[in-house]
């Protein structure tokens, strides 16, 4: 038994006839009695009694009436199956760090999903080193971060530089420069983000490399926290860019110079091919992020 079968069985019962059955499906007449009887054989049942008109048997009638929601599910499989395929279905499990996750994602998400009704996305926000353990646990198919660090099995894919700048409350000592270097820190109230954060790491590598290892920090746990922290004037701090839109009031903001303290953010994944969705997703969303171009990224 077959759903083409099915479907000949349904065409004989809405014309009363083997032959326009066979004229609506484009086969030979002989085609379609071979199907039924082998269907009638398959059964052990008689499905259809044969005349001037052809009637269903109560059998037939009972079999018929169910085989139109098996032809169904089945057709609604076949649909499903092949927009999985292409892409058009799926759940997507991807991983985020802030301010990309509050500020980029939410516009870029809204029209993917446009584009893609029917496939899930679902969102981990968290810091870098969270989303690798995650990745790698199978908790998430991809994360748009800052590079992993050396040693974990997972390659990166730049996308874009997120740009730092200094925040600062517009009664602070630093407010008076037009611009700042590293040096111009000492003495002054640094907010930090937490420990594990990979900018926090690579700002106290900056600040040792320059000698001003004895700098006052204070520690706020999330990136995109610190700017009220400054605004209620516990210092300064070096925040993204993106995240100043708006402007926090009684604050100014300064380009730091003399060392790049800009962060790189890209894609982590795994060397095992993407899903159809997954891989949706991760074009859509390279195209749209990306000022860097780089190729081999495989997908299924």
């Amino acid at each position: 038994m077959d759903i083409k079968t099915l479907k000949t069985l349904h065409m004989i019962v809405k014309h009363g006839s083997f032959h326009q059955a066979a004229v609506e499906m484009n086969y030979a007449q002989s085609t379609v009695t071979m199907q039924i009887q082998k269907l009638e054989v398959d059964l052990g049942i008689q499905l259809l009694e044969r005349g001037k008109k052809i009637r269903l048997t109560e059998a037939g009638r009972l079999f018929y009436e169910e085989s139109l929601e098996i032809v169904k599910r089945m057709e609604r499989l076949q649909t499903n199956l092949s927009d999985l395929q292409s892409g058009e279905v799926g759940n997507v499990r991807i991983g985020l760090t802030e301010p990309t996750a509050s500020y980029r994602l939410p516009s870029l998400l809204k029209e993917f999903m446009t584009i893609y009704p029917r496939i899930r996305v679902s969102l981990e926000i968290a810091s870098t080193p969270a989303l690798v353990e995650s990745l790698l646990e199978g908790n998430i198919d991809f994360a748009c971060c800052s590079a992993p660090e050396i040693g974990t099995d997972l390659f990166f894919h730049p996308l874009f530089s997120e740009k730092f700048i200094a925040l600062i409350p517009e009664d602070h000592p630093l407010s008076q420069y037009e611009d700042l270097e590293p040096s111009l820190f000492l003495g002054h109230r640094l907010l930090i983000t937490s420990a594990t954060c990979p900018y926090r790491k690579k700002l106290e590598m900056i600040l040792q490399e320059l000698g001003h290892v004895g700098i006052e920090t204070m520690e706020i746990g999330s990136m995109t926290a610190l700017k009220s922290y400054v605004k209620n004037g516990f210092g300064f701090a070096l925040v993204p860019e993106i995240v100043l839109d708006p402007m926090p009031s009684g604050t100014k903001v300064l380009q730091v110079n003399g060392t790049s303290i800009d962060m790189l953010t890209g894609f982590i994944y795994q060397s095992a091919p993407l899903s159809y969705a997954s891989a949706q997703l991760f074009r859509f969303l390279k195209e749209k992020l990306s000022t860097f171009d780089v190729e081999g990224i495989v997908f299924v």
